[in-house]
């Protein structure tokens, strides 16, 4: 995947968003938690929709 980085220097190996150290556990926990697209862009201004849909498809093994 373009948006996921798996780098064993960065975050002990989990996965983050490429470019940044935003993991995509916190990514899909808040959406567990009822954020929408837009709260979280909000939340974390250096993520990109794309972003968000990428950490999606990478948990579900996409």
């Amino acid at each position: 995947m373009t948006h996921i980085e798996i780098n064993p220097k960065i975050l002990c190996g989990k996965p983050v968003i490429k470019g940044t150290r935003i993991p995509v556990y916190l990514i899909l926990e808040l959406l567990a938690a009822g954020y929408d697209f837009e709260r979280i862009m909000e939340a974390y201004p250096d993520l990109k929709r794309e972003d968000i849909e990428a950490a999606i498809e990478y948990a579900s093994g996409v």
